[in-house]
Parts: C-alpha cells; sequence; structure tokens
C-alpha cells in the first residue's frame, strides 16, 4: 500500500476538521456544532484599549475594545459565516504587578460563557435579552455553588482533629 506524502495528510487532515467542526456532537444532553470539548483556538489580539472606571471602593466598571487574529489559518471551508456575533459572559482573574509609575504587567486567567449568538443572515439573536439574563444568572449560580464546594473541601482538608484529652492518671492508694 503506497504512503500518502505529509501534504496529503494534511490536507485530509483540514478536511476532516471542516466536516467534523460543522457536524452535530453532543455533551451531557447538549447538541451543539463548533469546536469539540477539549479542543481550543489561540489568538493574537491587536494593540487594544482597555478603559475603567471607578465606581465604588472595590468595583470598576470595564471597556476593552481590539480586533483579535487567529495564531493559525482556519481550515478552508470551517467556521461559522462572517458576520455572525457571539455575546460572551467572561468572569476571570487579573493578576497585576506594577513595573514602574506608568506600566503594570497583566495576565487574566478564567472562563467564559456563551451568552446567545446571531448568526450572520438573521436579524435576531438566539435568545431574548430576558432568556440572556436567564442563562446569564444560571451560569454565575453554578460558579457560586462552584466555590463554594471547592472552599468546603479545602475547610475540610484543613481541618486538624483535636487529640482526645488523656484522662488525669489516678494516684496509686
Amino acid at each position: 500500500m503506497p504512503r500518502r506524502s505529509k501534504k496529503k495528510e494534511a490536507e485530509a487532515l483540514e478536511q476532516d476538521t471542516v466536516h467534523t467542526y460543522n457536524e452535530y456532537k453532543e455533551f451531557e444532553g447538549q447538541r451543539y456544532t463548533g469546536v469539540k470539548i477539549g479542543r481550543g483556538h489561540k489568538w493574537n489580539y491587536d494593540s487594544g484599549v482597555w478603559k475603567e472606571r471607578k465606581i465604588t471602593p472595590d468595583e470598576w466598571e470595564i471597556n476593552y475594545n481590539v480586533t483579535k487574529r487567529r495564531a493559525g489559518k482556519a481550515p478552508e471551508g470551517s467556521g461559522v459565516p462572517v458576520g455572525t456575533q457571539y455575546h460572551w459572559y467572561i468572569i476571570a482573574h487579573q493578576n497585576v504587578t506594577k513595573l514602574n509609575a506608568n506600566d503594570y504587567s497583566t495576565s487574566m486567567t478564567g472562563v467564559k460563557f456563551k451568552i446567545a449568538h446571531k448568526r450572520a443572515d438573521k436579524e435576531t439573536w438566539s435568545a431574548t435579552t430576558k432568556t440572556q439574563k436567564k442563562r446569564t444568572l444560571k451560569f454565575l449560580k453554578q460558579l457560586v455553588a462552584d466555590l463554594e464546594e471547592q472552599l468546603e473541601a479545602e475547610e475540610e482538608s484543613n481541618v486538624i482533629p483535636l487529640k482526645p484529652k488523656k484522662a488525669p492518671k489516678k494516684k496509686a492508694a
């Protein structure tokens, strides 16, 4: 049997990726299309503008606008049509270190939840504003439950059991 060249193998893999990207998948009873669970994307962000405004001593309102670019190339024919929009809700840790008077190093890690999408050929979102709020609440409630569970597990693992007090020795008569 003749071996396929590396180029042909790459083309076959790309075609398979396109096919599997667009077909329906299932995860915990939910049907979806797109990237398989466990897979991911890598993006490069252009120079964006991050604006923030203090609302309370510990709360800031943020706004960030930027174009993100795929680090590699999308397989030809894969993905959603140009013009498709997504509404994500992001919860992240932002870790910041002051480097000098004007510079800070910043890293963010967290999760993002898909609240809704709007297909390129549609005028409406996949969920009403009310349903989007309900989905956001559902995600937030699950996050709270997960955090409480983690905290409880940490507290249980840090508990030092009390040693029972020994009964005082009786004096010999």
